[in-house]
């Protein structure tokens, strides 16, 4: 698979290996494994950053090459990387202040052996007693003909060389963002329509979905109490509950006081819906879907594969009655629409920006400075 970034990649290993270069490309797991995910680099911010996995190499790669077992073969004999170290390094890299532990303990490897089955090695190595930590060394060692080449050096400049285009490609995403603050309102409400197209990547979608919605809700209120004639007023407060695309197995916003849950995806495939709601045991979910099909072809596809593979109309139901609200892109444009009816434009662009900067630990600042804007007024038409 060749992408935009390959070429970066293939740039890094001839600046090291010269003529050799082509066959450490082709003949390496862990470069091939590389090329892959980083392909969303050169996509711009509204591609998914590949962060975890790649990180879990970088820390133990660097940590073997940074202790010079690169030009040793003293390696075997390494206690191994305290997991401690290596865990509060991958949170001192650009946008991995929130990663978890999933990628060392069993993620990255099982999505490795997924791209190369037959290849002998896994990449991460640990002894679950000791918390200690290796990079499997035979995938830093590239034989050609009769000599091996290391590519631990090489590794960590790939990954750094990523990191620095996706800090770039965010970089110009968030200053599009700014730059929308001085745009007419309709060029505005464009720009916004823009970035919930299905086409557009789910860390996104999913951070424009909640600023649109959050003020959607913001002036509906409820009435409640405990007793009849003491009844209070409280209007609608959406909030979110974790970062995107964060494979914890939270949910994604939730609603007070109705307890309402959102889940936000970008697939039809009933298993992950029913799983879902299996997670929060059949409690009623509203999912958000970044799918142009109308809410009610949504969820007919749910349904029609619920049904071919179980049999039982009973259990087929409880799960459908359990999706409370389709919110396709087409229905939450009405409901930007109608958000920035009642003048909430500024405000849903404001929270795009701050969301954003939180998702990726955008600190700095005379930026932070910048961004806390309560209102925004927009150039006349």
């Amino acid at each position: 698979m060749e992408h935009e970034f390959t070429k970066t990649i293939k740039t890094i290993i001839e600046n090291k290996f010269g003529d050799v270069s082509e066959q450490i490309f082709t003949e390496s797991p862990l470069i091939l494994y590389l090329n892959i995910k980083t392909k969303s680099a050169n996509k711009g911010s509204k591609s998914r950053g590949s962060f975890a996995n790649l990180y879990a190499i970088y820390v133990l790669v660097e940590d073997y090459f940074l202790k010079n077992f690169h030009q040793s073969e003293m390696y075997s004999d390494y206690e191994g990387a305290v997991y401690t170290h290596i865990f509060n390094r991958q949170r001192e890299l650009p946008f991995g202040q929130k990663l978890q532990n999933h990628a060392f303990n069993h993620r990255l490897n099982e999505e490795f052996k997924r791209y190369f089955p037959t290849c002998d090695f896994i990449p991460v190595l640990r002894n679950p007693k000791t918390s200690r930590y290796w990079f499997n060394e035979n995938l830093l060692k590239v034989k050609i003909q009769e000599n091996v080449h290391n590519i631990s050096e090489t590794v960590i400049q790939i990954i750094d060389a990523y990191i620095e285009a996706k800090r770039d490609s965010f970089e110009k995403f968030l200053q599009l963002c700014k730059d929308a603050q001085r745009l007419t309102e309709e060029q505005v409400r464009e720009f916004i329509k823009q970035i919930v197209a299905p086409t557009v990547d789910a860390r996104i979608f999913e951070i424009v979905s909640y600023s649109i919605l959050k003020y959607y809700y913001s002036d509906r209120s409820i009435y409640w109490g405990y007793e009849v004639d003491r009844l209070q007023q409280e209007n609608l407060k959406l909030f979110k509950t974790g970062r995107t695309n964060a494979n914890d197995g939270g949910i994604d916003f939730v609603m007070k006081p109705l307890g309402r849950f959102f889940q936000v995806t970008e697939t039809v495939d009933m298993n992950k819906y029913f799983l879902d709601i299996d997670k929060i045991e059949k409690y009623p979910i509203t999912f958000v879907v970044k799918s142009s099909d109308s809410d009610i072809e949504i969820k007919c596809k749910i349904e029609a594969q619920a049904r071919k593979q179980y049999s039982i109309n009973a259990i087929v139901s409880r799960y459908m009655e359990c999706i409370e609200e389709i919110i396709n892109v087409a229905i939450l444009i009405e409901r930007f629409e109608e958000a920035v009816a009642k003048g909430y434009l500024s405000n849903i662009l404001n929270e795009i920006i701050k969301q954003s900067r939180l998702e990726f630990n955008y600190e700095d600042e005379e930026e932070n400075l910048a961004v806390e804007l309560l209102e925004t007024s927009f150039e006349d038409e």
